[in-house]
């Protein structure tokens, strides 16, 4: 069974497995040579286990995994979180416990691309946990993450990046973008920012006076 490095104190960010629509072998394994805590959802344990992962914590209710105990015991050792509540989404109970356990950040995958209600849902937790976990949320086409008030990060010319404000964002102004923005305002259902890109080689800033604006790094077109 593959396995994945040693954890070093939580230094790293922890990796979130959900049970939406599986993304590549090639990305989930450059995740874990990053991310050596593996945090399975109950849906995601009998995927990740007949693949051969090595799994460090599963967490749910456990209602619709059969041969549970048939995987803890190849997975040994591996931490089993019962989490009944139905107050929470699964996703929720699992970031609310890698904060219990003194994580700052989480990448997150398997959580885009079946149903469109449990994709928005898993988006809007990068804004509801924003102020607790730093949440990247990654699939083969997308890496979302919400931006400080004051963003700067080296791109390549021509990289694909949209701008999604949850709610309204105001006051937002960009530098090396090719649609550029200029204490300019984006709001859902009025306009949004998606489908800019990178001018030129090198730094892009992002800057916006108040809100909750999520910057989506796009990989479906040539680079």
């Amino acid at each position: 069974m593959s396995s994945h490095h040693f954890v070093r104190d939580k230094q790293e960010a922890a990796l979130l497995v959900a049970n939406g629509q599986k993304c590549s072998d090639n990305l989930l394994h450059q995740l874990l040579e990053w991310n050596p805590f593996l945090l399975a959802l109950d849906g995601a344990i009998n995927r990740l286990d007949e693949m051969g992962l090595k799994v460090d914590a599963v967490l749910g209710d456990f209602d619709s995994t059969d041969n549970l105990q048939e995987i803890i015991a190849k997975q040994h050792p591996i931490q089993v979180i019962e989490a009944h509540s139905q107050d929470k989404t699964d996703l929720e109970k699992g970031l609310d416990y890698l904060i219990s356990e003194g994580y700052s950040s989480v990448n997150i995958v398997w959580a885009t691309g079946r149903r469109a209600d449990h994709n928005l849902a898993n988006i809007s937790n990068i804004v509801k946990y924003r102020d607790l976990l730093n949440i990247t949320l990654l699939d083969d086409y997308s890496r979302i993450f919400i931006l400080p008030r004051a963003f700067k990060k080296w791109y390549v010319k021509n990289t694909l990046i949209s701008l999604l404000p949850i709610g309204k964002v105001v006051g937002i102004t960009s530098q090396n973008l090719m649609y550029p923005l200029n204490s300019e305002d984006l709001e859902i259902g009025v306009r949004i920012g998606s489908s800019n890109h990178v001018l030129e080689d090198g730094i892009v800033e992002i800057t916006h006076a108040d809100g909750h604006l999520l910057l989506m790094e796009c990989f479906d077109l040539p680079q």
